[in-house]
């Protein structure tokens, strides 16, 4: 029996609103990037959207084969400008293990959206590494290749084969600065495995913390993630960077934004466990050994998965037409994003459209399955609690955090 505390609900219609289409004066906008991509989304808005539309990811028909009775998926994404950070990083120190971690933010990605989607096994991955030469050497080359058979035998090791096709490295320094990585993943999976996401009322959302360390991770996990690290880096970082390591920002920013923080990468947070610069480096946690559990014993149930990548505690908007979703019992907010907020007083509103702020997995289902799902996460050391609550109505998130309410529409 689930013993979430839904008293949050009979809590007053927050008071702060701000809609995600208004933000364009935010920080993380003067920076070039976009928690929302709005521009993304206007651009593909009339493209074909697969078989199943609200599915997590593109679900196309079994081109691979042609069975009617399975599905192909395709996705492509990268590590973003984390990059930049791992090659700040590496030049400071010399530890070039930082870019293993970049190939797995790369990998994760990709096979995260595809769980959320429903596919939880037997994932092709093929890899597109760019460098600038100059700058970038063999060493960080053969860091990059090696890790991805590292991720893969680590996955094996959990039910979950990834299948390394290869792929290509190239010496591309007039157009990239330092160094980009990107795999694209195709899976094929039955028709009937697909998570179309249908949110309904009364379901409940149950938060998966992307802090901490799962059974599958070898250090402590500061729960960055993959998104917002623009804004990140630029945020906690000492102008003192901006002069030595000109390659790692984007020339045209204002001077204003470049560097705007107070740490150095070695300096230390609190009693976190790791330094500013690893905090801001934690390789994106992978949910998909959890993810095949839960489909496994709970699919039939499950209405939505949600990967609170770009655009934060607001992701779910895409999903969910004609619904409140309350969040009104968050996870807590771990060190990296307090030190963010910190250091440089962000609007905590902000805070939650640009990063998961420590719950980076949401899934959506009827409350009486609420307590299995947790009990699940917590058997891989992630924790997890009943977040919030659904109610049909206008389409909106409502995030009742320590420091306010706040509705994103």
């Amino acid at each position: 029996m689930c013993t979430g505390n839904f008293s949050f609900l009979k809590k007053q219609i927050p008071i702060f609103a701000v809609s995600i289409e208004r933000m364009t004066q935010s920080k993380y906008a003067q920076r070039g990037v976009s928690a929302g991509k709005e521009d993304v989304h206007a651009a593909i808005k009339n493209l074909d959207k697969g078989l199943f539309p609200n599915a997590f990811c593109k679900i196309l028909p079994d081109l691979a084969a042609g069975n009617p009775d399975f599905v192909n998926i395709m996705h492509a994404d990268t590590a973003g400008t984390k990059t930049s950070l791992a090659y700040l990083y590496w030049k400071e120190t010399g530890d070039v293990s930082v870019w293993e971690g970049i190939v797995q933010d790369s990998m994760v990605m990709n096979l995260d959206d595809m769980a959320a989607a429903g596919m939880t096994n037997n994932f092709i991955l093929s890899s597109t590494i760019g460098r600038n030469k100059n700058l970038v050497d063999g060493s960080v080359v053969a860091a990059l290749i090696g890790a991805q058979k590292k991720m893969a035998d680590k996955m094996a090791s959990f039910g979950v084969n990834l299948h390394l096709a290869g792929g290509e490295t190239a010496d591309v320094g007039d157009i990239v600065r330092t160094a980009d990585v990107g795999f694209t993943a195709f899976g094929r999976f039955p028709k009937d495995e697909v998570i179309d996401i249908n949110i309904q009322d009364d379901d409940v959302v149950i938060g998966l913390a992307s802090y901490g360390k799962a059974t599958y991770e070898d250090e402590y996990n500061s729960g960055i993630g993959s998104n917002g690290l623009t804004f990140a880096r630029h945020e906690t970082l000492i102008k003192a960077y901006a002069d030595k390591y000109p390659e790692t920002y984007d020339p045209s920013l204002n001077d204003e934004v470049v560097y705007s923080g107070k740490s150095f990468l070695t300096d230390t947070f609190e009693d976190a466990p790791l330094n500013v610069g690893k905090l801001l480096l934690s390789p994106t946690r992978t949910y998909v050994p959890v993810i095949k559990v839960l489909l496994e014993k709970l699919r039939e149930h499950i209405h939505g998965i949600i990967h609170c990548t770009g655009g934060g505690l607001t992701k779910v908007l895409h999903f969910s037409e004609g619904m409140t979703i309350y969040k009104g019992n968050p996870l807590p907010i771990p060190y990296v994003f307090r030190m963010i907020q910190q250091q440089t007083n962000t609007p905590w509103k902000e805070m939650y459209q640009v990063f998961n702020m420590g719950q980076r997995l949401e899934i959506y289902l009827p409350k009486e399955f609420a307590q299995q799902v947790i009990d699940i996460s917590k058997s891989f050391h992630i924790d997890a609690q009943l977040i919030g609550v659904c109610k049909k109505g206008k389409k909106q998130v409502v995030v009742a955090s320590p420091y306010g309410e706040f509705v994103y529409s």
